[in-house]
Order: structure tokens, then sequence, then C-alpha cells
């Protein structure tokens, strides 16, 4: 009988456990949110205080497994909140481990007016590489790019 009440138990724990992480598992609409609330943020505040937010690990630009960055169309990048160490470095020439280059196919994305782009990178979270969807979006009348994703 004690057996008993410790399987159901633990399997009660780890229902809650697995409903609160399908809880915060984030969805395509979600990023676009983010996405979007970033690119107004960027136009109601400026540039650098837009760069700072988007760096800052624990500011309202980071969710879950959600982060923003920002990229000059020269690959240089200027935010990345996942990881903020990456900030001045220039990943033109950096591929995912399939060899995609993913800055470069961002910004031909951002170009053209947006879109999604699926990619590999170090989950900040996990700390594995992980398939990888974003949501590239132009700044408009700047040369610069806002990333928003989330890990498959």
């Amino acid at each position: 009988m004690r057996r008993a009440v410790c399987i159901i138990a633990l399997v009660v724990f780890c229902s809650v456990l697995g409903g609160a992480y399908l809880a915060q598992a984030t969805t395509a609409d979600d990023v676009k949110a983010l996405a979007e609330k970033a690119l107004a943020f960027w136009k109601a505040h400026g540039k650098d205080k837009a760069i700072a937010e988007f760096n800052n690990p624990a500011g309202q630009f980071k969710k879950v497994d959600m982060y923003v960055g920002a990229v000059a169309f020269n690959g240089l990048i200027l935010a990345n909140g996942g990881n903020p160490k990456l900030t001045g470095m220039n990943l033109l020439e950096q591929r995912d481990p399939t060899g995609k280059y993913f800055i470069k196919e961002n910004i031909e994305v951002a170009k053209k007016g947006g879109g999604w782009v699926e990619y590999s990178w170090t989950n900040p979270e996990t700390k594995k590489i992980q398939p990888r969807k974003v949501l590239v979006t132009r700044v408009p009348g700047e040369d610069v790019y806002i990333s928003c994703g989330t890990f498959k």
C-alpha cells in the first residue's frame, strides 16, 4: 500500500512538472508578440536603450526560451539576450553545425521584409545545440534586423 501511494505521488509530481513545462513552451504567436514588442520599444526609446534592454538577460525581452537580438546588416551583433557576450562580434561568416550561414540568411530575409529562419544554435538554458526558429524583422530606416526565436 505504501509503495502504491509513493508511485501515485511520483506520477502526480511528474504530471505537475510536465504541465508546468508545457505551460511555458513558446509558440510562433509568442515569438511574434515579443518581436513586435521589441520593435515598438526600439521605435519609442531609440537604438541605444533598445540594445541595452535586449542585452539584459533578466529584462523584458527574455522569456522562457525566447530572447531578442539585434544585428547590423554587416553581421555585427548589436544585442543578444541569450548571450550578451556576443555583442560587438561580427558573425557574418558564422555557420551553424549543419554549415548554414544563418546570419547571411537572416539579413537576406530582413531585406525582403522579414520572415522566419531556421538554424541550429546553442540554447542558453540547456547549453546544448538545438534547432531554433527565429522571426527576423528589419528596423525601419536602419540596416539592422531584430530577431526573436524559440528552440524546438
